[in-house]
């Protein structure tokens, strides 16, 4: 799978399992966009954090293991790519 059909498939993703899929339109997210703080536009919490982790593990086989690895995995969508595409 090429590098922009996986971040889209993050893309939308992220929209379903937060639950965000009324207030964002997958298109509309920058790859390199935080997905977590302040000065995110999506502001995932840890709940949203814990369904995506199981949400990759279970469509792409990779383990995000423990909270410093995930909070350094799911910065943006392109952090995500990176490392499904390091570590399937």
């Amino acid at each position: 799978m090429d590098k922009p059909e996986l971040e889209q498939q993050l893309k939308q993703l992220i929209l379903r399992e937060c639950d965000k899929e009324d207030d964002f339109d997958w298109q509309e997210i920058d790859t390199q966009e935080l997905l977590f703080g302040q000065d995110s536009r999506i502001q995932m919490d840890s709940l949203d954090a814990l369904q995506v982790s199981l949400a990759l593990q279970q469509q792409y086989g990779v383990r995000i293991e423990g909270a410093k690895e995930g909070r350094r995995v799911l910065t943006s969508i392109a952090t995500i790519a990176d490392y499904i595409r390091n570590n399937s």
